[in-house]
């Protein structure tokens, strides 16, 4: 009986019933303020966790889960001049480890391509056009050709399309590629230069990749870089990426050491470590917004409780104890902090969804490019909510709201009736 009162005049308060139209309104800012605060953190957060979900995924379409490559300097008989020897012993060892999905043997050097009055320096990455549609996403990205295209002495290749932009080419046209290996000739010694016919085209999404990658079939690079039957390292796929660290280190030591081993958490740990760090630090800089919110309840219920001194006064002379008329103003603060949360995370989650379009129409509207790819990494604004943040935005926010309502709930429950209704 005692709770059926209790909410019944909580739920008045919060509609402002009697007329009191005002206390209506300070009720719906108050929740209007912690609902947009929520969903800020939501959106924010989102965007984070999205933007951390597809430098991933793109890392990941580019770069192999994990590398084994000789040790620099040479550190043993199967690694001099800091390549792979025996690397079909390596690759087979690399295959029979658990959750290894494929291995992939590359040659990697740097080099000048030139086109016409045009040059730019890149990577040069040989590979063999089967291993690596096995191990890297990257092949399924090429536009205008395929990876199948880089035969053995057909001196094809494939750019990044940033790349391509750069030079002028598209596919069909061709390059000289000029590697920084001397040639002696009667008049001195000269770079080693090869004239290549462009492939294909493949669009990562990582600048840094499209800008400054080319592939080329691995044993045309080792006659370019005069190096044998040597090659750089072996990349590997794995069923569970996370898992590389782990086995990429058990095969150095099954391989019997000499070795330098590296995977994707580690190339690019400060690109999500960075990400992790700011994530961390917009909450709690947003959560400030949320406890603003949260103080706005303060003021509403202290406006109501000084309103209502004459009802807090009947309800103790007719038997009420302050535990009861504490409970009162306790659920109406809460009832405002869980439809102001509600709201909120409704709203942000709303937001994530459509942000990526809504960003888009911005853009067009405004003819405003707002993030650069070459500063940026990526020209999207992807947003991914996470369960796990949105169920603790949303437990901050009603915590702190709950905890808001204390000040102005105990004022009403120390309420002397004498003193309240002396002058009515």
């Amino acid at each position: 009986m005692a709770a059926s009162y209790e909410w019944l005049i909580s739920s008045r308060y919060v509609r402002g019933a009697g007329g009191r139209g005002f206390l209506s309104f300070i009720s719906v800012v108050s929740m209007l303020g912690l609902a947009i605060g929520v969903a800020v953190l939501i959106v924010v957060l989102s965007v984070m966790n999205g933007f951390a979900r597809e430098l991933q995924t793109r890392i990941l379409s580019v770069i192999s889960h994990a590398e084994l490559t000789a040790c620099e300097p040479a550190c043993g008989p199967q690694t001099p001049q800091g390549n792979l020897i025996d690397w079909r012993r390596d690759e087979a060892q690399a295959l029979k480890m658990p959750g290894v999905i494929a291995a992939a043997p590359y040659i990697e050097a740097q080099a000048l391509l030139v086109h016409g009055a045009r040059s730019a320096g890149t990577t040069i990455r040989g590979v063999l056009p089967a291993e690596e549609r096995r191990a890297v996403g990257i092949a399924d990205r090429i536009q205008g050709g395929s990876i199948d295209a880089l035969t053995d002495g057909s001196y094809h290749i494939i750019l990044g399309d940033v790349l391509a932009e750069q030079l002028g080419v598209s596919v069909g046209d061709t390059l000289v590629l000029v590697a920084p290996v001397g040639v002696a000739t009667p008049v001195g010694v000269e770079p080693r230069m090869r004239r290549f016919r462009i492939a294909g085209l493949f669009h990562s999404g990582m600048y840094e990749y499209d800008s400054a990658l080319a592939m080329i079939n691995l044993r045309d690079a080792a006659r370019i870089y005069e190096m044998g039957d040597t090659v750089t390292g072996i990349r590997l796929a794995l069923r569970d990426p996370f898992e590389a660290p782990q086995t990429v280190r058990q095969l150095a030591v099954a391989l019997g050491g000499g070795f330098d081993v590296q995977d994707w958490t580690t190339s690019h740990l400060n690109f999500f470590r960075s990400i992790q760090i700011t994530k961390s630090l917009l909450f709690m800089v947003l959560v400030l917004v949320v406890a603003v919110a949260a103080f706005n309840v303060v003021a509403a219920l202290v406006m109501v409780v000084k309103d209502k001194r004459a009802d807090i006064a009947i309800l103790r002379t007719i038997g009420a104890a302050p535990r009861n008329v504490l409970s009162v103003f306790s659920i109406q603060g809460s009832v405002i902090g869980l439809v102001g949360t509600g709201l909120g995370a409704a709203l942000g989650l709303i937001l994530s969804a459509s942000l990526e379009s809504l960003v888009h129409g911005l853009q067009r509207l405004l003819g405003v490019q707002f993030l650069n790819a070459k500063v940026y990494l990526m020209s999207d604004l992807p947003a991914y909510a996470e369960w796990g943040d949105v169920l603790k935005i949303c437990l901050t926010a009603f915590v702190l709201c709950a905890l808001a309502t204390l000040y102005p709930a105990w004022r009403a429950a120390g309420t002397d009736p004498a003193q309240a209704l002396r002058h009515e």
